[in-house]
């Protein structure tokens, strides 16, 4: 999904969802350019497995600061249960808010397994839905081992438990992307040896970068109408973003790969 520009009408994209197969479903996200991606949702099996091992983490983590309590607990016997069951909690909430804010939707399961929890129009996550979709697990554990969220997933379109449901999340598979062989080839590009356009590519916001390398990466998925509309709204936002006139040389498509090349390191860039 793109992010927003600065200064662009918070237009939200329409999401379609569809399902292919008993596992993975499919996750359409319809940007303002009218751009279609396409997401697969991660599968109850591969979620299970992510779930599992993170559960062992946990009880791991657990067990090591109680043990660390001990001494509080053997003080005062009649609350040592309790205490258990509250750092469980408190470790289970810290371990999946805590990762899944810094990692960008991945705990250590999640990023063993190459799946990710992105919102419904296709961005990354923060606090606030790491948040959501973690204080509802023991809701979806009821009555145990996820019943619950394993039905609302099953009969859910997107495969959503409540937790995601609450917090507008949804699991998907992450692909591995290769840098496209155009980035590669921009390497002996004159712009790319201009310190002024260099350093003002580095002064990209984070939004703006994620928007140039989506578009890059996954242009090779979209049907070529789509890919000439998406890089032509893309090309103009850059030159604005830039405050710097495209080559009338280039095509819009060029001059945001040598955009992208200058965002990547330069092992990258150059062969």
């Amino acid at each position: 999904m793109l992010p927003r520009m600065p200064g662009e009408p918070a237009t939200l994209p329409a999401v379609t969802t569809a399902t292919d197969t008993l596992l993975d479903g499919t996750h359409t996200v319809l940007t303002p350019e009218y751009v279609e991606f396409r997401f697969t949702l991660a599968g109850l099996y591969s979620r299970l497995l992510a779930w599992l091992l993170d559960s062992v983490i946990v009880v791991v983590i657990s067990l090591a600061v109680i043990l660390g309590l001990s001494l509080v607990m053997a003080a005062f016997p009649g609350v040592a249960s309790a205490l258990g069951i509250v750092v469980y909690f408190l470790v289970d909430w810290g371990y999946g808010i805590t990762l899944e804010t810094l990692w960008s939707g991945q705990t250590v399961g999640k990023r063993a397994l190459s799946l990710r929890v992105i919102q419904e129009s296709g961005v990354r996550i923060g606090f606030y839905h790491a948040a959501l979709r973690n204080l509802a697990r023991p809701v979806d554990r009821l009555p145990l081992l996820y019943l619950v969220g394993g039905v609302t997933a099953l009969v859910s379109g997107s495969q959503q438990r409540l937790g995601d449901m609450l917090a507008g999340t949804i699991v998907v598979r992450e692909r591995r992307l290769k840098v496209p062989s155009a980035i590669n080839a921009s390497g002996e590009e004159g712009l790319l040896a201009d310190p002024l356009f260099v350093s003002r590519v580095k002064r990209l916001s984070t939004e703006e970068r994620e928007l140039v390398l989506t578009a890059v990466l996954r242009r090779d998925e979209l049907r070529m109408e789509a890919r000439l509309r998406l890089f032509a709204a893309l090309g103009s936002r850059l030159q604005d973003a830039l405050a710097m006139e495209k080559p009338a040389h280039l095509s819009d498509e060029k001059w945001t790969l040598l955009v992208a090349a200058a965002l990547l390191p330069a092992k990258t860039t150059r062969r």
